[in-house]
């Protein structure tokens, strides 16, 4: 008998083009109203329970994507938590192994950034977790977890996060390739958005005239900062930067009608943005099977 108490894995294909986007959920992060920042705890939690939402353990949803076509590699955008978070976490495996692509067949590991949810899945049983892949990361972003003397200028309560990015990058550093935006790959374009971290990165997709931003953390709480872009989350390096981003991402993407997608938006995490009054909504993308 199947054992039912054991999820099955989250993963969807999505055609942009001649090239398919696939989200692998990696699970939840288990939360806390008290993470938010930028707007009184009591707001946020109206904006939860407006959502239907739960107020006293707010679930963060993390995926990562996987993309692959016709005479390229398959290219990966981050990999989960890995072995490094609870027992909500860690199915990227699972639901690559899902989609027929094996670990070793990962030709690029492009990282949107260094917090342990994004890159704590290249590792596993400590040893790398996609043997054969490149990884891939702005600069700014290997400046300020991995340079010199990175781990000792960290606040005590941070260094585990350091930690986990050093451990995490170091089998790959051999082939790691850093960058200051732009095209990475081949319909691939790296498009920098500081705040969150400062090497902090989404990548634009494009394929013919379809196109999808994945925008990485530009939102972690959907029924909060849609409705509040104010609202930050306290793992923010820079909460001001990662704000101002934040807006500016939002009324472009509404602007321009833009197809997006989120590492934490809610699986499948494909759709929308549009204007509600001063605030904004997300807008699922329809799920059909043809695709």
């Amino acid at each position: 008998m199947a054992d039912g108490s054991k999820p099955l894995p989250g993963v969807l294909r999505w055609s942009i083009g001649d090239l398919t986007v696939t989200v692998l959920n990696d699970g939840y992060l288990p939360g806390s109203l008290d993470l938010v920042t930028g707007i009184p705890k009591d707001e946020a939690g109206r904006l939860q329970a407006a959502g239907f939402r739960s107020t006293e353990a707010p679930r963060i949803t993390l995926n990562a994507f996987l993309i692959t076509g016709p005479g390229r590699e398959p290219v990966l955008i981050d990999t989960g938590f890995g072995g490094f978070g609870g027992d909500t976490l860690g199915r990227v495996p699972a639901a690559l192994a899902a989609t027929g692509v094996r670990p070793d067949e990962i030709g690029t590991v492009l990282l949107t950034h260094l917090h342990p949810d994004h890159a704590g899945g290249l590792l596993a049983d400590g040893k790398p977790a996609y043997p054969n892949a490149e990884i891939v990361l702005h600069e700014d972003e290997t400046a300020f977890w991995l340079g010199e003397g990175a781990l000792e200028r960290a606040p005590d309560d941070a260094k585990p996060y350091f930690e986990i990015a050093r451990d995490a990058t170091a089998p790959y550093a051999a082939r790691t390739r850093r960058h200051r935006g732009g095209e990475l790959l081949p319909g691939i374009t790296a498009v920098p958005l500081p705040g969150h971290t400062p090497g902090h990165t989404g990548f634009r997709i494009v394929s013919g005239s379809t196109s999808l931003m994945m925008w990485t953390d530009i939102v972690h709480l959907p029924a909060i900062q849609f409705k509040q872009p104010e609202a930050g989350v306290s793992f923010d390096v820079d909460g001001d930067q990662a704000r101002a981003v934040r807006r500016r991402v939002l009324d472009e993407v509404a602007s321009e009608r833009s197809f997006i997608a989120g590492s934490h938006l809610e699986f499948p995490a494909l759709g929308y943005v549009v204007r509600d009054g001063a605030a904004y909504a997300f807008v699922p993308e329809l799920w059909v099977a043809a695709q």
